[in-house]
């Protein structure tokens, strides 16, 4: 049987991390699309992982190709996974379809549901690793932190004026940024699988902590995130983190790690901190905040408080940030980033 092309296998797996990437958030289970090619490299069928509990890439393609997937390629763009939980293993179910040759991008890094491409080829099925990684690996960063880290991974938003202010000293902070920038924070919610707050907070401004605003981006089963609101002072029932919108568990202390610990038992993968600076700076005082979302309004304060309460007492603290993106969002500018690795405390 003559084999498919590189290139074909490249513009299959290219297809399959778009379709991947569409889905807004498939936690706690990595986003996945699987392409299936027929022995002349023409597209049979595109499956995709919608969220815990529905199908995988892998069964969702084999379902709709049906007899067509004996003898095909599937293009995937995670390994194969080896193990049963809310469904089977993905690896019996191409072994079960005769399937002849299967191309993935990124080795699976868990080790829970590792060792697919072995089985399969311990099945005389030919396994190719490694087509597009970087790509395949970019769908799910926060999902291989967490679970090759065993905590979740933390992105810290905070929206600022141009002197770094996010509160006036009265303690008002609303609102500092435009509505375009207050939108787009929601389609970044939308991909997390937990919003995080302090007490104080929440007693200040009472916030949903919820994802509205971006009709485009519909929830998997309209499954809202988890509210995570962290810290010793109660909340009172009428406040909105008691609502049935979302769910909500309420943390006590302000331990960043036994905080994570705690959510990582819950499996969740990606926290949105969001709020206040003092929950921020334990956080980045621990070296735990894994990615920088801020929103810069073009407007001073002069004083007031600042957006990250930290430990810092000279420059020799200063710690970089790394900008992956500088973008203007109506008026203001966002800007993304990773702290500089080197500068940050080892992961705990």
């Amino acid at each position: 049987m003559a084999t498919i092309s590189p290139d074909i296998v490249g513009r299959a797996m290219r297809t399959a991390i778009d379709a991947a990437r569409v889905v807004p958030r498939t936690l706690p289970n990595p986003r996945v699309a699987c392409v299936l090619l027929r022995p002349d490299g023409s597209q049979i069928a595109v499956g995709v992982h919608r969220g815990a509990g529905t199908p995988h890439a892998e069964v969702d393609a084999l379902a709709q190709a049906g007899d067509e997937a004996k003898g095909a390629t599937a293009v995937v763009t995670l390994e194969p996974c080896n193990h049963t939980g809310r469904t089977g293993p993905c690896t019996q179910a191409l072994i079960d379809a005769v399937v002849a040759r299967v191309v993935h991008a990124q080795t699976d890094p868990d080790q829970a549901a590792a060792g697919g491409a072995d089985v399969l080829r311990k099945a005389g099925i030919d396994v190719e690793s490694g087509v597009l990684v970087d790509e395949a690996e970019a769908l799910n960063v926060e999902w291989t932190h967490a679970v090759t880290k065993g905590r979740p991974f933390v992105t810290w938003k905070y929206a600022a004026t141009l002197d770094g202010l996010s509160a006036a000293p009265d303690g008002s902070s609303r609102w500092i940024t435009s509505a375009e920038a207050r939108q787009d924070v929601h389609v970044f919610r939308a991909e997390a699988d937990a919003v995080m707050a302090g007490t104080g907070t929440v007693l200040t401004d009472d916030p949903r902590l919820t994802v509205r605003d971006a009709d485009d981006l519909p929830l998997p089963y309209e499954r809202q995130p988890l509210r995570v609101v962290v810290g010793e002072t109660p909340i009172p029932e009428y406040y909105r983190v008691h609502d049935r919108v979302a769910p909500t568990v309420f943390v006590p202390g302000r331990d960043p790690s036994a905080v994570l610990a705690q959510l990582a038992e819950r499996e969740i993968r990606h926290v949105w901190l969001e709020g206040g600076p003092r929950l921020a700076g334990a956080f980045w005082n621990a070296g735990l905040i894994d990615r920088v979302i801020g929103y810069i309004a073009p407007a001073m304060l002069g004083s007031g408080r600042a957006a990250l309460e930290g430990e810092a007492t000279t420059l020799a603290d200063l710690r970089p940030i790394d900008i992956q993106d500088l973008s203007r969002i109506g008026p203001d500018i966002r800007i993304i980033g990773t702290p500089d690795a080197a500068s940050t405390e080892e992961d705990r």
